[in-house]
């Protein structure tokens, strides 16, 4: 409570984003988690997490008083006019501390405590790094587990547990390590047994205008010997070439195909965070319009530049993934590998591997690419306070190139795209613990698995909720190859534009196709219970018939009224018809199941 100065201000306007002349009028509440708003008189609440509040700004004095905007993390906008100047300033004050604490230990998953019966440890323990590569048929005669990881004594930003080739050397991996940047050496992601080709990750050398490493260099033979069938070794390097060869005059740089023989090296291109932070920027600037003018609104998107970074991100993990089912391995790296190298080794697995396609096997994609392999989310994401210029949006990239496939092959996944706005909410709202931390090391001294609660475990436990209606179990064995020609590149108004109200644009069909099954799941379930009940009453009729006790039985069970007529009066010819009413409803309930279903 220290931070909060004016803990409830009253008579605040809620503008509406379209027309700032509307507003709703209510009282702002500011708790140690949440910015709540609430309007008695409209009956709205609105709450928004300390943690997903992105930019805070405090606008110049109008006449009107003084108005306080946000802007979040996903993508909603808000602004409040305050009266009273000095409680402007304290509420923005406020805001600012609570959304970028200092210290990890301060972060919203720390306080959290589930409202379910769903128990602390749910969800820390689906995932294991060792049972996923087995699942891929490794280690085998050609990849092999190194110990050398061990404690992070290598790299501390990579999983204890690494797969190298089974002809390297300890002295080749301890020197290739101390040739790559930040000691991330080659290591194998995914491993396509199809074709024996593998993925491996890495960051870029340390070679300089004229370094060189042996080791590194007989590290990268040994990769491409462990794929028999391959011809040669592809590396990608994912920046600009001209970004590479920058880092080249600073130390760093790539590699030279003269020193890597039967490789063949290619750029792909992809900015950097600053550019890709920028380009973020832009896009939300363009959301924000308060104008009708499709003409400005197109050349925001344009020049944002956001879907041009977004399909760059797709050619270089179809690239990979075509090499791959060819049956040629392949290098990735960026700078340090922990960004762009992430994004595309992620996308080029999506594509290839129905598995990762999965609710449960895109947990395990996000586990092994992103958190096990060392992707910065806290400086990324910016849930601390600290250089801003660390914080980019490549997490949101990522979940964005799979909503791109998705729209281009909607039966291949079993999930929907509420699973990846779920998500992506989760991961800046830091109310589960799964996201926080830099690396895996920072995550188990920090104890994350005893002290927060895991998003897998209550993702599966809504499990319900993100099921794709369309899913097609049998595109399991299917490789994927969107298009990226510039018409299929698609901008996504259900993630950036979501939380608009001026417009009221119709129901998604997929959202009124998930609930057309749940619908149709219960009508089978009450027919279930229906024809149970039908099947038991016409046993007790006909055993109530064979005893000669029916007299006694039918009208109560039947019509669950009085006897008010002489037994003697229920004849055989009447107990049929009610047996025969009895069966024609049991078919009418089946047939309107299956009419439920078409």
């Amino acid at each position: 409570m220290e931070h909060i100065a004016t803990p409830k201000v009253e008579n605040v306007h809620l503008l509406d984003n379209i027309n700032t002349r509307n507003s709703t009028v209510g009282t702002l509440y500011i708790t140690t988690t949440h910015l709540i708003f609430v309007s008695p008189k409209e009956k709205e609440e609105l709450w928004i997490l300390h943690m997903h509040l992105n930019v805070v700004e405090k606008l110049p004095l109008t006449t009107s008083g003084t108005p306080i905007r946000i802007q979040c993390s996903n993508f909603r906008t808000a602004t409040f006019l305050v009266h009273r100047d000095k409680d402007a300033q304290d509420i923005y004050t406020s805001l600012i501390h609570l959304s970028r604490p200092l210290q990890l230990e301060d972060l919203y998953c720390f306080q959290y405590r589930s409202k379910s019966d769903l128990p602390q440890h749910t969800g820390w323990t689906f995932f294991d790094l060792g049972a996923e590569f087995a699942r891929q048929r490794v280690p085998s005669t050609s990849w092999v587990t190194c110990g050398l990881n061990t404690e992070y004594r290598i790299c501390p930003t990579y999983p204890t547990q690494l797969l190298v080739p089974a002809t390297v050397t300890s002295s080749l991996v301890v020197g290739s390590a101390k040739f790559r940047s930040k000691g991330r050496l080659p290591a194998l992601t995914f491993y396509y047994s199809a074709t024996g080709a593998a993925l491996v990750r890495c960051s870029q050398p340390l070679s300089g205008l004229k370094g060189r490493s042996p080791e590194d260099e007989k590290f990268i033979g040994c990769i491409a010997e462990a794929n028999p069938g391959g011809k040669f070794l592809y590396i990608v390097d994912t920046r600009p070439k001209i970004n590479a060869m920058a880092n080249r005059a600073g130390g760093k740089g790539y590699e030279s195909e003269a020193f890597y023989p039967n490789t063949k090296f290619v750029f792909k291109g992809i900015e950097n965070i600053h550019i890709m932070r920028e380009s973020l920027s832009k896009l939300v600037e363009t959301c924000e319009l308060k104008t009708d003018t499709m003409e400005l609104f197109l050349q925001g998107i344009e020049q944002s530049q956001w879907l041009k970074h977004g399909k760059a991100v797709l050619e270089a993990s179809i690239f990979i993934a075509e090499a791959l089912t060819s049956g040629t391995s392949v290098v990735v790296h960026c700078s340090d590998g922990w960004d762009r190298t992430s994004q595309t080794c992620a996308v080029a697995q999506l594509l290839i591997d129905p598995f990762y396609r999965t609710i449960q096997g895109y947990q395990a994609l996000i586990e092994k690419d992103w958190l096990h392999f060392g992707h910065k989310f806290s400086d990324r994401c910016g849930f601390l306070a600290g250089d801003s210029r660390e914080i980019s949006p490549v997490f949101t990239q990522f979940i964005d190139a799979t909503w791109q496939v998705m729209t281009q092959f909607p039966q291949a996944f079993q999930f929907n795209s509420k699973y990846l706005l779920a998500i992506h909410d989760h991961l800046y709202s830091c109310q589960y613990g799964t996201f926080i931390g830099n690396c895996q090391k920072e995550r188990q001294e920090l104890k994350l698995s005893e002290k927060t609660f895991s998003l897998w475990g209550f993702l599966t436990n809504s499990a319900d909720e993100f099921v794709n209606p369309l899913y097609d179990h049998a595109s399991k064995t299917e490789v994927l190859r969107p298009s990226v020609s510039p018409q299929n590149i698609r901008f996504w108004r259900g993630l950036y534009c979501r939380f608009e109200v001026g417009t009221h644009p119709r129901e998604p069909v997929i959202d009124l196709l998930t609930l057309t099954q749940l619908h149709t799941a219960s009508l089978e379930d009450h027919a279930k219970h229906l024809s149970k009940r039908v099947d038991g009453l016409r046993s007790l009729i006909s055993t109530a018939k064979a005893s000669g006790a029916v007299k006694k039985f039918l009208p109560s069970a039947v019509t669950g009224m009085a006897v008010k007529q002489d037994v003697d009066e229920v004849n055989d010819s009447e107990l049929e018809k009610v047996e025969k009413r009895f069966v024609e409803l049991k078919t009418a309930l089946v047939e309107k199941c299956q009419s439920s279903k078409m």
